[in-house]
């Protein structure tokens, strides 16, 4: 039966399960006179919202405390054990993948290098689906008591009908590539165990505003910093955060050719791949067969080299210097655009350059940027350090299930839907 403003009894029941479970999560443990308050519901909503969370297994006991006069009130926690989600980082060295309990917890992960084949689909793929049984198997979790597989991947992710969401990585390669049902096609997963798929920086962006440096503000972007840069917008508008494409902003006109085929991209320039690269075209020799990571490393190393007398390598201190005037130029667009009040810098080449490179940048936003803003934003790095994406990834389901207050989605039919096939058998013949 529907009220006045269209909801049901099963929607305001969910939505008191939903403001209950929330609650318990962020600030709890609590008793259930706090709850009280701290949700906006009656002292009869809490105690049959509570039972019904034990009954089903969401909630525990956590001790007790004492009362102005009274019994010791009972304290209650989210119980760990009641869900299980997966987090995958789709990287550009590797695909990490990780497996949480219902606090996020990590209890197991599994890492695949990215080298030659790089990005290739059916690789990545592959990856995953192994990945993730490994992670299961590792901890011995049943597929059943997931709530669903998060990931992170670089580009666009458009969220079809008839396909699923499908992933727009023009810097990558990857075509509308199908990934929701190529997933589907060679999982074991059961049906109900449903694929969140979003942008790499938007799964940052949303650890760092749950757990990390931004809790509490209102107006935020967190920056995505790796081999490529990306960005999450976060506002009252937007506040699940929204991916925006910042390293394609044009930052200098008939510059570098940026990955995606444009010219004068910030990613271009900021970038740790441009950054390796010109520091090479400027006659840099960053170690030959290895990674970015350790190539960075690498730079950081000749460029700020240890207080021993060694002389630091002007090439890179030179091509550093430069990036961080070309990333805090980048920042000023984003300070003018959103008047945020908090910009964290995450990502592995973020947290790589970390607080040596962050004065700098800081100077040179506030020196590009309009002074009104500019005097209101925070920069820093993030809080959450290399594993910040997976951990974002595995809020998606979280976020689902807390919105169905609790409950599981209705399981699917066994396999891909049937319009899925079709995407999987246009792609066969490539």
């Amino acid at each position: 039966m529907a009220g006045r403003n269209g909801r049901t009894v099963r929607d305001l029941r969910r939505a008191n399960r939903t403001a209950v479970l929330q609650r318990l999560y962020f600030d709890g443990p609590l008793s259930r006179f706090e709850l009280g308050p701290a949700t906006g519901l009656s002292s009869g909503s809490v105690s049959n919202v509570v039972a019904d969370l034990v009954a089903d297994g969401l909630l525990e006991e956590a001790g007790s405390v004492d009362s102005d006069g009274g019994r010791p009130r009972t304290l209650l926690r989210v119980a760990p054990g009641s869900g299980h989600m997966i987090g995958v980082d789709v990287g550009e060295t590797r695909v990490r993948v990780e497996l949480f309990d219902l606090t996020l917890t990590e209890l197991a992960r599994a890492e695949r290098p990215l080298t030659r084949q790089g990005y290739d689909v059916d690789v990545i793929v592959g990856h995953i689906r192994d990945g993730v049984a490994e992670v299961l198997t590792t901890a011995g979790i049943a597929p059943e008591k997931l709530l669903g597989v998060g990931i992170g991947v670089p580009g666009i992710i458009e969220h079809t009908a008839d396909r699923g969401a499908v992933v727009h990585g023009q810097t990558i390669g990857w075509d509308a590539v199908p990934l929701e049902a190529l997933l589907r096609s060679t999982s074991q997963l059961p049906g109900d165990v449903r694929y969140f798929i979003d942008n790499g920086a938007k799964t940052l962006g949303q650890a760092e505003m749950w757990f990390g440096g931004g809790r509490g503000a209102h107006n935020a972007v967190v920056v995505l910093f790796g081999s490529g840069v990306g960005a999450c917008l976060v506002t009252p508008e937007v506040d699940h955060g929204r991916a925006v494409e910042w390293g394609h902003l044009t930052v200098r006109v008939r510059g570098r050719r940026c990955r995606c085929g444009a010219l004068g991209c910030l990613e271009a320039y900021a970038g740790a791949e441009s950054l390796l690269d010109r520091w090479r075209e400027e006659g840099g020799r960053p170690p030959e067969g290895t990674d970015e990571e350790t190539a960075l490393t690498a730079m950081l190393a000749a460029a700020y080299p240890a207080d021993d007398g060694t002389p630091p390598d002007p090439v890179a201190l030179a091509v550093l210097e430069e990036t961080a005037e070309y990333l805090g130029a980048g920042l000023s667009d984003l300070i003018n655009l959103f008047q945020p009040e908090r910009i964290l810098i995450g990502g592995w080449a973020g947290l790589q350059l970390g607080a040596r490179f962050l004065p700098a940048v800081r100077r040179h936003a506030a020196s590009y940027a309009l002074r009104h803003p500019a005097e209101k934003v925070t920069i820093d790095l993030g809080r959450l350090g290399p594993d910040a994406v997976t951990v974002g990834a595995a809020i998606l389901p979280l976020a689902d299930f807390f919105a169905r207050g609790g409950r599981r989605p209705e399981p699917a039919p066994e396999g891909p839907h049937p319009a899925w096939r079709t995407a999987l058998e246009e792609r066969a013949p490539h």
